[in-house]
């Protein structure tokens, strides 16, 4: 299969738009996706490894009694032992789940709720997905004591940042698990997270790192990271969605936790149910490409983003950076926050019909309130409802960055103009 018929495999196309913005005058389909962070587009690779197991290789993993199920469980045990291979532990190490949101709880609650377990104090921080924080919301009404520490606040080069020395201070005696993020999905600032571990191992404290933004996109490997356990997705890096991990360390000593799902005692006991055999050998081919992949898609996602940045800056007078500079701080090469001022943040985001972009997280869209990230870098709520989070992707081009940038200066000089007029 061609690049060409990859792309067109990959994205909806509903209407093409003659797009004559120099030095360009090529046919763009219209809308346009740039919210990567939210979901990807199964790549047509990992679709075709896929097929086979809907249809001809539709055994259950777990039926050992004939051939059907010896070849699920050889497909699974093979991409069980490539996902592993990709992050750097053991096969036994893996536990499939339906995706991050189930990775998380099973390790925030997997730990917390055991019976034997050696404390009562959780710390995280303010900027973790909702995926974590409602988790620790719940354990907190349990009777556990959560704290959350801040992040290094807007107008800092490192905006989003948590420093190694907060954690150390926050840690007690009681302490049982600290969980930081990786990859933050709305600003996409990279947390030092080894020095983190760090610092928990020193203490004695269990760590969980919720690396879905990270994995595939930039290098991961939980050794090098330290971290205890760490949960990831297919459907961020152009897999299926409905299938996730979470990586739980082995040895001497192991984590234990208390599983949330009982039934037939698969993954280790930890997580029962059928095994969702496609979409285990989709994460893993999907793992594998991206792999391959990551130096020069890194690079070019990296300078797309630039592109971007420096057109909207152009184009858009007072556009502002939310979070963390990237040429002084390390950021997710496909990630671009900013805040347009004195326009109506709901008003922004409607009128962004050709550009599919977001206001923060696709899993709290549904929720009125504005984004808890930018709100928790010192954003006021004005502006941080005027914000918009574009996410860059594998089929992302330059095309579509200079329409994004021509669409977005339209709409925001469109709307401020009829905000002045209705002020006059």
């Amino acid at each position: 299969m061609s690049d060409s018929e990859m792309h067109a495999c990959s994205r909806r196309m509903t209407r093409a738009f003659r797009f004559t913005h120099a030095p360009y005058k090529v046919m763009l389909s219209l809308p346009i996706y740039l919210d990567n962070h939210a979901t990807t587009p199964v790549d047509p690779r990992v679709l075709e490894a896929m097929l086979p197991y809907f249809t001809q290789k539709f055994g259950n993993a777990g039926s050992t009694s004939h051939s059907f199920g010896h070849e699920a469980k050889a497909a699974v045990d093979q991409s069980r032992e490539l996902i592993a291979a990709s992050i750097g532990c053991s096969s036994r190490e893996i536990v499939f789940t339906s995706g991050a949101t189930e990775s998380n709880n099973l390790a925030l609650r997997g730990v917390a709720e055991r019976s034997r377990r050696r404390g009562n104090h959780i710390i995280s921080v303010t900027t973790e997905h909702k995926a974590v924080l409602d988790p620790l919301r719940r354990l907190a009404r349990k009777g556990l004591d959560v704290t959350l520490l801040p992040v290094e606040q807007a107008g800092s080069a490192s905006a989003g940042l948590l420093k190694m020395e907060q954690v150390e201070q926050a840690i007690r005696s009681d302490t049982l698990l600290v969980s930081v993020m990786l990859a933050n999905n709305e600003v996409g600032i990279l947390q030092d997270i080894s020095a983190i571990s760090a610092c928990c191992k020193a203490k004695g404290v269990i760590f969980h790192c919720d690396a879905t933004q990270a994995v595939g996109k930039v290098p991961v490997d939980v050794h090098t990271l330290g971290v205890d356990l760490m949960s990831f997705t297919a459907h961020k890096i152009y897999g299926p969605k409905g299938v996730g991990a979470l990586y739980v360390r082995r040895g001497s000593p192991g984590v234990r936790l208390e599983p949330l799902i009982d039934g037939g005692g698969q993954e280790g006991g930890l997580r029962s149910g059928t095994l969702n055999v496609p979409g285990i050998v989709g994460f893993a081919k999907a793992l594998e490409l991206c792999l391959a992949e990551m130096p020069a898609e890194g690079s070019r996602l990296s300078e797309l983003r630039q592109r971007l940045w420096d057109g909207l800056k152009k184009e858009v007078p007072d556009v502002a950076l939310n979070g963390p500079d990237w040429s002084k701080s390390p950021r997710l090469p496909g990630n671009l926050n900013c805040a347009f001022p004195f326009v109506d943040g709901e008003a922004l985001l409607m009128n962004m019909k050709d550009v599919a972009v977001s206001s923060g997280s696709a899993c709290t869209s549904a929720n009125p309130e504005p984004s808890h990230v930018l709100r928790a870098l010192g954003l006021s709520e004005d502006l941080t409802r005027a914000s918009l989070r574009f996410g860059l992707g594998r089929f992302t081009t330059a095309e579509e960055i200079d329409f994004a940038i021509t669409a977005t200066a339209a709409t925001v000089h469109r709307l401020r103009k009829l905000s002045s007029m209705a002020s006059e």
